[in-house]
């Protein structure tokens, strides 16, 4: 998924093409794929991010770019995409195969959300805005999922490479600290 603006960034640039330690995110998301058992990987694209667009080379899914959850819709309905589907977004640069992997291993059936302790997060150092309760335990969405037909899971993980996500310029700074 990397059809975001970043507005949160305060940047000029596109958040996915956003560099930490040098590299855009989204060249760092698709080497973790690359590293991982997925077969086939779709840039999730929109009107917001035209240069994201132009920099891509691989095969690209273009979304109204209406946010998250209504472009996630509209690549789930593109003929190329069947379920269960790996989806990821692109602003988690600590991403690496070997993670990838665990989260296809924890899937069972259905879909899979992979969730952190928001206090992992504040431990870390990082911006926890989107937060829930979850079993009475407040939590936050990584941005990595397993999407299937019916039935709803979650994985609790507190691994690192899927709790920074960067939203701000001093989640950058956190990414570039483990890096």
């Amino acid at each position: 998924m990397c059809g975001g603006r970043g507005t949160r960034l305060d940047t000029e640039v596109e958040k996915p093409l956003f560099r930490v330690d040098g590299v855009p995110m989204v060249d760092r998301v698709f080497g973790a794929l690359d590293g991982s058992r997925v077969d086939t990987a779709y840039a999730v694209t929109s009107p917001v991010a035209p240069e994201t667009r132009a920099y891509l080379d691989g095969p690209c899914i273009e979304t109204p770019g209406e946010g998250y959850v209504a472009d996630l819709d509209a690549a789930l309905a593109d003929e190329r995409v069947s379920r269960p589907v790996l989806t990821v977004a692109a602003d988690l640069p600590l991403l690496d195969g070997t993670v990838l992997d665990r989260v296809l291993d924890a899937h069972r059936k259905g879909s899979l959300s992979v969730l952190v302790p928001a206090a992992r997060k504040r431990e870390l150092g990082v911006s926890d805005d989107t937060t829930f309760e979850r079993e009475g335990r407040e939590v936050a969405p990584t941005g990595v999922n397993v999407v299937g037909e019916r039935g709803d899971d979650t994985w609790l993980v507190e691994d690192y490479r899927v709790a920074v996500n960067v939203n701000t310029l001093a989640d950058a700074r956190v990414a570039e600290q483990f890096l």
